[in-house]
């Protein structure tokens, strides 16, 4: 059934391309899609019959944000990884329901998640798809490709050797992935090395050409510059985290040439830097931590000081970065999306930028510019509406008032 055509009005329009915001804003919609954008008024004849209006004065109309970096499986209040790892499929898609769930009424309209257990995040996005339920729309790239033991292997998702490699590519694209994601070095699962590759660089060429064979993006999660340079050796799409780490308890040194050649290659980069601020805003203000509490703190604090050092060099150098957040990892919650746009402003890009980064960039690299991303007419309706002017203060973000998806009413909230 067709979504009643809609005008929202409001003080201003953020497109979502970088463009200068548009005063007075007349934003129509109709069939679930961006008809028109107009400023000052309407054409004669160019409201379609039946339309309704909704204005939304003192407040700011963007985009749906998209959130390029979400675990759904993991409910982000802290759980060990370990633990959750081990639940069973049916708790897994529970907790991503009700994640994709908070992310929307967050004005993410969008979550491309890098990391589920089987098949539950398929599962789910289709759900969705048949209309059972609301939540943010699924980019899905199911179990994430890790060496025999590698990082989160109890998800699934272990090969070895070249023909492995293209093997579980295929077994993946199989499934229903929309990409692919690569562990190229270890990470938060326990035995596993984030400060040294993890697949040999014949196994990498051989996970991102499989890939590029059948249509797929590949991403890796590198933690370490010998990784990251093997990642861009091997031709992959994207890099998620693109750290610096240089052995256990994770200190890291920042490599400018390494820094350089992603720029040089192109690769977009998901910093996660909110997984740094989401501990310390939860853990460091506590006032009788536990051993293990201060431990986290100490080694958090010092980590998100070098994390957004390195954002500030890698963007200095000419990385390009989209906005992700890594939701569902330690206290990483799945409305944080603007808490990783403040910190990427806090380490130096344009406000302006941050935007983009969550929206019309953020659908370019993932690849799902056709459909979403801006305001623009012939793409899906998915729009945010907050109070104030973000420009002025990226926290205006945390103040949704309306979120409409597919031209569908998700959200509002009065003054």
């Amino acid at each position: 059934m067709p979504e009643m055509p809609t005008i929202l009005r409001a003080d201003r329009l953020i497109d979502g391309t970088g463009a200068t915001p548009i005063d007075d804003p007349y934003l129509i919609t109709d069939g679930g899609k961006i008809a028109a954008v107009h400023a000052g008024g309407i054409p004669e004849g160019a409201v379609p019959p039946g339309t309704q209006t909704m204005s939304f004065p003192g407040c700011t109309i963007l985009p749906g944000l998209i959130d390029t970096h979400v675990h759904l499986n993991l409910p982000g209040d802290g759980s060990l990884l370990e633990t959750i790892m081990r639940e069973t499929d049916g708790v897994l898609l529970a907790i991503a329901a009700h994640t994709a769930r908070t992310a929307l009424d967050a004005g993410i309209t969008t979550v491309r998640d890098v990391g589920a257990a089987r098949d539950t995040v398929f599962d789910l996005r289709r759900a969705l798809q048949l209309g059972h339920g609301t939540a943010a729309k699924i980019v899905a790239g199911g179990q994430p490709i890790t060496i025999t033991g590698g990082h989160t292997w109890p998800w699934g998702g272990e090969a070895d050797g070249e023909d492995g490699c293209r093997c579980i590519v295929r077994n993946m694209c199989k499934r229903g992935a929309d990409f692919i994601k690569v562990m190229a070095t270890g990470g938060g699962t326990v035995g596993t090395l984030s400060w040294l590759p993890s697949f040999r660089p014949e196994e990498l060429k051989a996970l991102a050409d499989e890939a590029h064979r059948n249509g797929r993006m590949a991403t890796a999660h590198a933690l370490c510059a010998r990784a990251i340079e093997d990642v861009i050796d091997a031709g992959f799409d994207q890099i998620e985290h693109a750290s610096f780490i240089t052995g256990p308890n994770a200190p890291q040194k920042y490599e400018p040439a390494v820094g350089e050649k992603i720029a040089r290659a192109g690769i977009p980069v998901t910093g996660t830097l909110a997984v740094g601020g989401a501990i310390l805003r939860e853990l460091g203000g506590k006032s009788d931590p536990t051993p293990d509490e201060q431990f986290t703190v100490t080694r958090w604090r010092r980590m998100y000081d070098e994390n957004l050092a390195q954002f500030q060099q890698l963007y200095a150098a000419g990385v390009t970065f989209v906005a992700g957040t890594d939701a569902g990892w330690r206290f990483t919650r799945f409305d944080d999306l603007g808490l990783e746009m403040q910190l990427m402003h806090a380490g130096g890009m344009p406000v302006m930028e941050t935007i983009v980064a969550a929206t019309g960039r953020a659908a370019d690299v993932i690849r799902i510019a056709d459909r979403t991303g801006r305001l623009k007419p012939g793409l899906a309706a998915d729009v945010l509406v907050v109070a104030g002017n973000p420009l002025d203060d990226l926290k205006r973000l945390n103040d949704v008032r309306f979120v409409m998806q597919d031209g569908k009413v998700r959200v509002q909230h009065n003054g």
